[in-house]
């Protein structure tokens, strides 16, 4: 086997998919399906069970995910080894701020410290984000992906709905789904800095359900201390921590964001493929 094939193996075990597969590795879909079935054949099994959305590893291939990355990372260590110490590279990275910030610890646990890149964080609102990278000062932006991003090279890594949260002693808070109009008596917490604020507007205004506003903050944290106290209730996603929360659906409400990495043009696949930080966010959230 060849090493561009286990590099698209792993390419696709992280992309979930051979299109996105595809465009993290810079080849044309069919040139990636190609390299995959040689490597099948030249195995004798399959490594992937094929849907119409998401690839799946088969036992075989769960077999060679731990030698192909143990083999990927050892041609890694044998470069840096023979070309000596690489002059440290600084990555700016933007991050949302409604992001849970155990995700975000996760990603810098995870990215293999001391392969000569500094990583600076930069959080931020979503048009924040954007007029960043719109003047260069920062370098990518894991954030909320929306179709049309203009020039801005896109991945994405994760889909997750947003949710009702309750107190866990709430009345309604042993249900899986909650009406807007069942919680028309109830006070909220507006989040400020909540991307889909207008759309949850809509879908109370819209069911003539008003509620009046017990607290307004741009923390995540202390919206969900106040939903603990008992302060009131609020909409956001699912990821957020949520201990003493009950996170019902709220019907009728089918929004969920897209959280991905936006890349400015000259960050191109070489460059993000070099990135311990981006490989590392490649496997969020998992």
């Amino acid at each position: 086997m060849d090493r561009y094939q286990l590099r698209y193996f792993l390419a696709v075990v992280d992309a979930g998919n051979f299109s996105r597969a595809a465009a993290r590795v810079n080849v044309a879909q069919p040139t990636l399906s190609v390299a995959i079935a040689k490597l099948e054949a030249s195995l004798g099994a399959r490594l992937f069970h094929r849907s119409s959305q998401r690839v799946h590893l088969t036992e075989a291939g769960t077999r060679l995910l731990d030698h192909a990355r143990r083999i990927e990372s050892e041609f890694n260590l044998a470069e840096r080894d023979v070309a000596g110490p690489r002059p440290t590279r600084l990555l700016r990275l933007g991050v949302l701020a409604t992001i849970a910030a155990g995700l975000v610890e996760r990603l810098v646990e995870r990215r293999a410290a001391g392969e000569g890149e500094a990583l600076e964080i930069v959080e931020g609102g979503e048009r924040d984000l954007i007029a960043r990278l719109e003047r260069g000062r920062i370098d990518a932006a894991l954030t909320v992906l929306r179709p049309g991003s203009r020039n801005y090279g896109r991945e994405g890594l994760f889909r997750e709905p947003y949710l009702l949260a309750l107190p866990a002693r709430h009345r309604l808070a042993g249900e899986k789904s909650v009406a807007a109009e069942a919680l028309s008596e109830e006070a909220m917490i507006l989040r400020r800095q909540c991307e889909a604020l207008p759309e949850t507007s809509r879908h109370f205004t819209a069911r003539g359900v008003r509620p009046r506003f017990s607290f307004r903050t741009t923390s995540d944290e202390r919206a969900l201390a106040m939903v603990r106290a008992g302060l009131g209730v609020t909409v956001m996603p699912e990821g957020l921590p949520a201990e003493g929360v009950a996170r019902p659906a709220l019907a009728g409400f089918g929004l969920s964001r897209e959280i991905g990495l936006l890349f400015p043009p000259a960050f191109d696949e070489e460059a993000r493929a070099a990135s311990p930080t981006i490989r590392a966010a490649r496997e969020l959230p998992g």
